[in-house]
């Protein structure tokens, strides 16, 4: 595989993962916690418990680290001269989306650890202070962060894309000049004078 190619497939997956996962937390932020705000106890608790659990799978897995792992990667196969232009918006991207991930792990995951814990919402005497105990309002508020950073962090590379073919194309067409010239020369030196 060609560095151009590694780079073009890289920076593609990197972005397309990265929408995924703006999408899972803009998801959460816009419809599945504004629905789940509006229910009752029992149906909060046995709700989010399900979502959380189904939420771990290896589609979502693969995204949610797939994001991290190819954005770091396409910004180190950017680092060629000619792409230079590229890595300061795969690294804002990166950066943000460690956030995300910190967030995610030092936050979110705890709260939705501690409302699985709680058990199964028939068993619960007091569902009311496991909804209370999750803390409704932090975890919303933290993913609202998270959506508003993976969104500008697709946004960086989407505009990475544009840039990386702007520098593809503008090194193709200085190949195809060096090339003509090439061409050129050998034909003035083979010609009979």
């Amino acid at each position: 595989m060609s560095l151009k190619l590694a780079q073009s497939a890289t920076l593609l997956a990197a972005t397309m993962t990265m929408g995924l996962v703006a999408g899972v937390c803009g998801l959460y932020a816009h419809t599945i916690m504004r629905g789940l705000g509006t229910t009752d106890d029992r149906t909060f608790v046995g709700a989010f418990q399900a979502i959380d659990r189904a939420i771990i799978n290896p589609l979502f897995m693969l995204s949610f680290f797939g994001a991290l792992f190819l954005t770091g990667a396409a910004a180190v196969l950017h680092l060629k001269d000619d792409m230079r232009s590229v890595v300061p918006w795969i690294a804002a991207a990166c950066v943000l989306y460690v956030v995300v991930v910190v967030i995610t792990m030092a936050v979110n995951v705890p709260l939705n650890d501690g409302i699985k814990a709680a058990g199964n919402p028939d068993r619960i005497a007091d569902l009311a202070a496991v909804r209370d105990d999750f803390h409704e309002s932090r975890w919303i508020a933290w993913n609202i962060v998270r959506t508003l950073a993976t969104t500008v962090a697709f946004g960086c590379l989407a505009w990475a894309l544009v840039l990386h073919g702007q520098a593809t194309e503008k090194a193709e067409s200085e190949s195809e000049g060096t090339a003509a010239k090439a061409a050129t020369a050998a034909e003035v030196v083979g010609s009979p004078r």
